[in-house]
Order: C-alpha cells, then structure tokens, then sequence
C-alpha cells in the first residue's frame, strides 16, 4: 500500500479518479493498493519569536536582533486566534501521520505542486513523522489522468529533491528573519502610536522603490517643446500622401523658426521621389505565456483584473485540469512535450473557423531546452472545459488562444518607404506605409491592423508640392506604473526593456536566470501586500506610491532593502540553491549578518517619525443629563457618571452599587437612561432575602444634606 500526500483536496480527487478510486473517508481516499490523503497548504509554520521566548512577546529594542539557533516549527495557527492552533489543519495532520504510521504502508509519495513551496509543505508534514519508510516525489506539470499515471510510474527517490527543499527553506527562514527582525525594529523606532506595524520585506521595499522613482521621475519631469514640419504631396495622377521632414536624421527640432525659414524657402518649388524601398516583413506571434505575461495581458485589458486574481483563476483552472502548472517563468516549451502536445492541439482545434490553417510543427519558438526554467510555459491541457465562470473564461480564452497562434500561419505585411526632395531644402521628406498581405495567427483574436496605403509612384517621379504646415508638440512624462509594467520590471531586475512593445519577450531571454526581484507565484502577493499595508494605491490601473509610502523610501535607513540589483543577487542565490549550485548554510549565514548589521543601522539611526497613527477618539454615548449640573452622563469603567466629574460634579451610580447588589440586581444603561429621562425606573427581577422574585419602580434623589444620592423604592408608580 502507497500513501500519496497531496497538496489540496481538489488535487487529491484528480489522483483517485486517475486511478478510479471511488471510496472515501474522513481526511483521505483509499482503494487499489493506494491511500490518498491531503493538506491545505501549509499545514505547519515558523514558531513566532515568542515561542522561542517569551521576553519577546512584547517588542522593546533591547530584544532585537533575535535569530534563532535553531528553526522550529508547530501547527498552523487559527487565523481568527494565533494564540491557538488551527483546528482544521491540526485534524488532517493528526490525520496524515496515523495513515503514514498503518503497518499496510510501505511507502509515501509527496504529490505536492512542483515548486520549492510545494516540497517545503510536503517535506515539512511527512519527515514531521519521523517515519523510516522510503519517500518518493511524484512531479507533474498537470493533473490530466494520463499524466498522473505516467507521473507515478516514474516516482523519483525524494532526496533527489534536497536541492528544491533547501531552496525553499532559504526562502522561508529569511524572509522570516528580515520580517520579524525590521519590521520590530523599524516599528519602534519610526512609528508613533500603536497600530499595524510598519512593514518591512525582502521583495516588498524594491517593489516599493521602483514605484517611487516612476513617481518622482513623473513628477520632476519638465516638458519641452518641439516642431515638425509636415507636407502633402500629389501626385501626377492626383494622389495624396504625407511627408515628414528629416535633416541629419532628425525630424524633431526645437527652433519653430528654423523650419518656418525652411518652408518658406520651398514655397513652389518642384519635387521629386528619390527613394522608393518596399520590402516584406513577417511578424510572429507573441511568445507562449509565462505567469508574468498573463498577468500583464489580463490586467491590461480587461478591467476588474489584478495580477493577485488572474494568479487565483489559474492555479484553479489548473487544479481543475484545464491548464499546466501555471507558476512558470518560461515561455517556450521542454522538447520532449512535442507529442503531447500535437495531441493538445488536435483536440482544441476542432470546429475552429481557421482550423484548416492550424499546423502542427515542431519549432525552436515553442520547443525550447533552453529557455525552460524548471517548468515549461503555461499551456491547455488536452481536457476541454464544459462549464466556465465569466472571469475563468477570460483567463483560459488567453490562454489557449496564446497556444494556437503559435502553430497558425507567420503574419506577413508589407512596407513601403518614400524619400522625397524638395528643391532648396537641405533635407528630405519621409513617408512610410504598411499593408497587411497574410493575416495568419491575428486571426485567432481577430487583430486588427492598421494598413496605410501610398500611392503608386517610381523613383524620379516628380510629384507636385500642396500643402505644408509646421506642427507644434510637447514631450510627454514617463507613465505611472501599473501592474504589468510593475511586474515586467520585477521580472528584469530593473533590466531595461521597451514598455511599449507588446511581443518583446524576446529580450527576456538574455536576463540572468533567477535574477529578479521575487518569483512568479510571489509577485502578485507583493503587490497586494504594498496596498494593504498602505505604501501604494491604485487610481484607476495606475499605482502611485502613498505619502506613508514615499516617507518609507526617503528615511529608512538599510539603502540596500530598496536595490534592485542587492535584491536580485539574493533571488539568483536561492535559484543557484535550487539548482544544486550555492549552499544553503552559506547563504543563511549571509542573511543573518546582514540581518544583524540592519538591526544596528537602525537603532542608531536618526530619531525620525515616519508614521503616526493618531489615538482611537472614542465618542462615547450620552445617556442624559446630569440632574446636579447639567452636563452629559456617559458610561466610564466603573460607573455611570457625569463628564463634569473633573470640575467637582459628584454625580454617578456604581456599577456595584451596594445596595443594588443586596437585591442580586446591578444598574444598566437601559435604567439609568429611564432614571435621567423621567426620574424613576421601572425594574423587574429583584430577589428578595428569602429569595423571592419581585418588581420594583426606582427613583435616585440627592440627599438634602450633601451633594451625594441615594436610592429609594416604591410599588406603585
């Protein structure tokens, strides 16, 4: 018997019905020789810097920096009560080791998703039971029945997998000692005023920079004027076209006057083409998605859609079998899914319009060794989707339509270039025109482009001048950031790149491998993390930095947390772990230094305030007027009492008042409110010595003879 442990329960189901088992149990799946169970995620975590020791259950500066000598983990908390464990998780890990402990078990296969997060989860639940029982890692790149049962005919030993465990324990224990560590101290150091803690991370303060520069350059962005000298020609069968003009390859100048002087020197003169270039162009289809891709192509057109949403609809479309594993880096295929994938897109071209111009071929766009890094591009599986939610729809159309255009015919456009010269101008006039002879992959989302057509003319042609003008145009500020700019530049490391340019993924290619500023799966979280803790905010799909925000950037003290280039260094190190390449220890070693050295910059820093959180006002109710003074009555700690009180006003009625309390009866506001309003209250339930029920109406008088009240019963109203 197998034990196979699975990284959700949605994944556990896609195992059975691969494997056609039906019954299930509490917590697990079992039939035909295997037990298949599951976690929810992260079932256990890092103690908190107070499980170590409990002088660290309140933040003082003298108890940082903190670094354990030793990780250790326990049970998920509740997320409602952390002083508590989750109930769930602690069930199903109770669970899991008692199936992992059945003597009918012989072996365990970690089923968790193919990444350092999905073997830290497995790793830290299954060697949790101290087990000597063989491990094995079963990994897939999709949950289709065909790949699972191939996937476990060739289960590697899971120690071939200490490369990704130690990756992913390098990640989880220094992000949690640069969180606990400065955020702590940060907090008590620049904040004023008791609230969220100003938070401090690996990947969140670059993303934050990266921001606040776009911001600053924006905002100290001074625009200039520029001119350009427009013509219309005509030609001897009286046809229109447009020309710019260009002087040592320039058609921007800064002086309107200079081609004023011009225009008016060509005034009625002949021209003439001297250049005629026409040649045809061919334009592929953009690359295969990678996370970071769809995330940007979703995001940008499609309102309602963040990079945190787009990653949600996919891990479920791939939970659900409709898609491969979708936290990838890549955008080109591993060359042994050449048949799969002709079978893929065998199944998704029927009844296409275009489909008899769909061609299965095997090219180095889509197969690529090379430019797959650890999981090949996102891709649909050969199972067809029956039923969709709206915004599923939209992922998966992208998705799949991304997949089609790749073996759909090469767009193909033509480009004519005109040169013409006018007499007595020292330059020339452009013009270019465009024409779309093959329209090829563009059908599949009916792309439209836009053909400019020039008219029919030969080199020494000469055309007739018309018309001229000189136009005026300012340049304009970068634009802000949005989520997929923000996260092409996460992806570089700040690398430039065109931003305009919608199919430039072909310079990603020359970008360092691992160096960047999180991954894939961790980018979107980031970007939501900077607006809920309030360093960014969204107008509209633009993200601007908050006041909190840029004060954050100005005043911290550790600079290197804001480099892009100090960031990707630490990313590329935990990609070289994964591969094998960097030790973890040495790493580690690294980070806690730096973790020391960041703790002491900023105990030594400048004392500056960069985030004030103003104390709660509470508005407390009134309940009436004071009958000694006229002032408020409201509700304190022990009484209910006049807000006079420190001008000398003695009113008030005590919460355990004496001879209330005689009577098994305390006041409440609905009784003092009576009492205020028509000076008696009614009150039911006294108990009298010999413990019998009675009703009673209440009146509290001031005593004749000092400024204090007492209280005196009636039956009758």
């Amino acid at each position: 018997m197998k034990l196979i442990l699975a990284e959700k329960p949605s994944v556990a189901k896609n195992i059975a019905d691969a494997l056609d088992i039906k019954a299930k149990r509490d917590g697990y799946f079992e039939g035909n020789n295997y037990i298949i169970t599951w976690a929810f995620g992260h079932l256990v975590e890092l103690y908190d810097a107070k499980d170590y020791d409990s002088k660290m259950a309140s933040w003082k500066m003298d108890n940082f920096p903190f670094i354990p000598s030793a990780f250790k983990y326990k049970v998920k908390s509740d997320p409602r009560n952390r002083k508590q464990a989750d109930g769930g998780a602690q069930k199903q890990l109770k669970t899991i080791h008692a199936l992992m402990k059945r003597n009918d078990v012989d072996a365990i296969i970690s089923a968790c998703d193919y990444d350092r997060e999905g073997q830290l989860i497995g790793d830290s639940i299954i060697y949790r039971a101290k087990l000597n029982k063989p491990v094995y890692r079963l990994l897939l790149n999709e949950w289709t029945r065909d790949e699972v049962i191939q996937g476990i005919e060739k289960i590697a030993p899971n120690e071939t997998m200490k490369p990704l465990r130690d990756a992913g324990i390098s990640r989880q224990w220094t992000d949690w000692v640069i969180g606990i560590n400065l955020t702590s101290v940060a907090t008590l150091k620049f904040q004023k005023g008791k609230g969220k803690a100003l938070n401090i991370g690996r990947v969140l303060l670059p993303t934050l920079k990266i921001i606040y520069d776009r911001d600053e350059e924006i905002k100290t962005f001074v625009p200039e004027d520029y001119f350009k000298l427009q013509a219309t020609f005509q030609t001897k069968y009286e046809k229109d076209y447009e020309g710019t003009y260009v002087e040592a390859n320039k058609e921007k100048f800064k002086k309107k006057e200079t081609l004023e002087s011009i225009l008016d020197a060509i005034q009625n003169k002949p021209a003439q083409i001297i250049d005629k270039q026409v040649n045809k162009k061919k334009e592929f289809a953009p690359f295969l998605f990678n996370l970071t891709n769809l995330q940007g192509y979703v995001t940008s057109k499609f309102k309602g859609f963040t990079s945190d949403k787009v990653l949600k609809i996919a891990q479920s479309l791939y939970e659900k079998k409709f898609i491969t594993y979708p936290r990838t880096s890549s955008t080109a295929l591993d060359e042994s899914l050449v048949g799969k994938t002709a079978k893929v897109l065998k199944t998704l071209s029927e009844d296409l319009p275009y489909q008899d111009e769909i061609k299965f071929m095997k090219t180095k766009r889509v197969f690529n060794n090379a430019k797959v890094e650890s999981h090949s591009a996102i891709i649909p599986t050969y199972v067809k989707p029956k039923r969709l939610s709206a915004d599923e729809q939209i992922v998966y159309t992208a998705i799949k339509n991304r997949f089609i255009m790749q073996f759909m015919p090469i767009a193909e456009y033509e480009e004519t270039k005109l040169i013409t010269k006018v007499d007595d101008a020292k330059g020339t006039f452009h013009s270019k025109g465009k024409v779309q002879l093959v329209e090829g992959w563009k059908k599949v989302e009916n792309i439209q482009s836009k053909d400019n057509l020039l008219p029919l003319v030969q080199i020494k042609d000469m055309v007739r001048f018309i018309d001229s003008e000189v136009t005026s145009h300012v340049t304009k500020p970068p634009k802000f950031h949005t989520e997929k700019t923000l996260l092409r530049v996460m992806e570089t490391c700040g690398k430039s790149y065109k931003e305009d340019d919608e199919h430039n993924e072909d310079t990603l290619g020359s970008i360092l491998t691992g160096f960047s500023i999180g991954t894939p799966a961790t980018r979107a979280d980031t970007m939501k993390k900077l607006k809920d803790v309030g360093y960014i905010t969204a107008e509209g799909k633009n993200l601007r930095c908050t006041e909190l925000g840029k004060k954050l950037v100005e005043t911290f003290p550790v600079q290197d947390l804001f480099d892009l280039e100090f960031t990707g260094r630490l990313e590329k190190a935990l990609s070289d772990i994964q591969k094998g390449n960097a030790n973890k220890q040495e790493f580690l070693n690294i980070i806690f230094t730096f973790t020391n050295d960041a703790v002491n910059t900023i105990k030594s820093g400048q004392d500056v305030i960069i985030n004030e959180i103003a104390s709660p006002t509470s508005t407390k109710e009134v309940l009436g007027i004071c009958p000694q003074c006229g002032s408020k009555v409201i509700e304190g700690y022990k009484g209910f009492g006049c807000s006079n009180w420190k001008s000398g006003c003695k009113f008030v009625i005590w919460k355990n008042d004496k001879y209330l309390a005689t009577m098994k009866k305390k006041p409440t506001k609905t009784m003092v409110k009576a009492l205020l309003k028509n000076k008696t209250a009614h009150v039911k339930g006294f108990t009298s010595k010999k413990g019998n029920k009675f009703n009673a109406y209440l009146r509290y008088e001031k005593n004749p003879e000092n400024d204090y009240y007492s209280w005196k019963m009636t039956f009758e109203n």
